[in-house]
């Protein structure tokens, strides 16, 4: 018993072995060189003469046929170009039509020589005379590109796969897709992201300024229900005005002053001191170079004097001021209750004891004050206080400055 083999297998292979050919054309990838034989004196690419490139790829659907091809100079730009046939073709004489193009722009730019990319085997392999035109169409197609290429002085043509010819495929297919008659520009966005990833909003947090009462009094007329602030906010604003939306002060013989708030000033400090032309100045110097920029803010005296307080390097190395704060006082007790001065007083209306005199002693160095009310003012009761309330209470003293009157100019004292 012999089993029958599967009729549909037999006919796939009998198929396949009937219609196979006996050898099959190789395909030509590597760079090709044609010389034309009708043009004598034709070379090779000499790369010390610049070399144009040029991509070409045809495209033929159901919507229409189309062209599109690049062409780089020597310098490396780029020249985009879309071509829509108004006629119907095949892809191959679509590929005829995107060479002829693009050979016709290179010799409107007067180019020499040209190194042609292109992703149809036929065409490269037509051109190269590695296929024969047998088709009508492709042979005039074929006795036309030559035609072209005897205006250049050499050309090179190479088959390039399809992901290296994008470019001008995408500009064929562009042209081939659009339906009008009518040349048109398509143009390109860029964009940065993605169109899902929304903008970020940050919240701005408004604040009523020194400058706010002004600004919407002199804008619209608006007073505070007091009459008392109603009435000093009237005379502030007589020296102020609005330009442009901005608020600016009046001067008397300065020109107008913009007013800014206490972070606008404290920036505009903050640059004209330390910034890249601040010299580090003093407040009050400081304060007039703001002054002197054009800008003007309530505080900015008491701003610059605290800034410069803060300012690391000013402390660090700025001169210390010599100068006492107040004017000196000489001190001329060199110890405590060691020199007074002793002075006497009146008349004054009498009192409780016929008393219209008094007696006063001042220490130099503490300013401690003794005092006695006297009926008479004589030597003895001069000594009977300086014994008792001197003497006795803080030690005999280095020296009693008077004023030379009778009761101290006498022997007994």
């Amino acid at each position: 018993f012999v089993p029958r083999p599967a009729e549909k297998g037999q006919a796939v292979a009998d198929f396949i072995s009937e219609l196979t050919p006996a050898t099959v054309q190789p395909t030509s990838e590597a760079i090709t060189e044609t010389i034309l034989p009708d043009q004598p004196g034709a070379e090779r690419l000499d790369t010390s003469t610049p070399v144009w490139g040029l991509h070409v790829d045809g495209s033929a659907n159901q919507q229409g046929c189309g062209a599109g091809l690049v062409l780089t100079t020597p310098d490396g730009l780029k020249i985009e170009y879309a071509l829509r046939f108004d006629f119907r073709t095949s892809n191959n004489e679509a590929e005829y039509e995107a060479l002829l193009a693009g050979l016709r722009l290179a010799k409107s730019m007067n180019a020499k020589q040209i190194r042609i990319h292109s992703d149809s085997q036929l065409i490269v392999n037509q051109v190269t005379a590695d296929f024969a035109a047998k088709d009508a169409s492709m042979y005039a197609y074929l006795s036309t590109a030559h035609q072209l290429l005897r205006s250049f002085q050499a050309y090179e043509i190479k088959q390039i796969p399809r992901g290296e010819n994008s470019h001008a495929d995408a500009l064929a297919r562009l042209a081939s897709a659009i339906n009008d008659k009518v040349g048109r520009k398509v143009p390109v966005e860029i964009l940065a992201q993605p169109s899902t990833v929304t903008s970020e909003a940050c919240a701005v947090r408004y604040e009523d300024t020194w400058m706010s009462p002004i600004y919407l009094y002199l804008t619209n007329g608006t007073l505070p229900e007091d009459k008392a602030q109603a009435r000093k906010l009237r005379y502030r604003s007589a020296r102020y005005t609005v330009i442009n939306d901005v608020l600016y002060k009046r001067g008397y013989t300065t020109p107008y002053l913009k007013c800014l708030t206490a972070e606008q000033g404290e920036y505009i400090l903050r640059e004209i001191h330390s910034g890249v032309c601040g010299d580090h100045s003093g407040s009050r110097s400081l304060a007039y170079k703001a002054f002197r920029q054009g800008y003007f803010w309530p505080t900015m005296h008491q701003d610059a004097n605290s800034l410069v307080k803060r300012c690391d390097k000013c402390q660090r190395f700025g001169n210390v001021p010599h100068i006492p704060a107040e004017p000196l006082t000489p001190i001329v007790s060199p110890w405590p209750f060691a020199q007074w001065g002793l002075d006497l007083i009146g008349p004054m209306p009498q009192g409780k004891g016929q008393v219209k005199y008094a007696v006063v002693a001042v220490d130099y160095f503490t300013k401690w004050v003794e005092a006695e009310p006297l009926a008479t003012i004589t030597a003895a009761k001069i000594e009977d206080f300086v014994w008792t309330h001197i003497c006795c209470r803080f030690g005999i003293p280095y020296a009693i400055i008077t004023d030379n009157g009778r009761q101290f100019d006498s022997e007994l004292f």
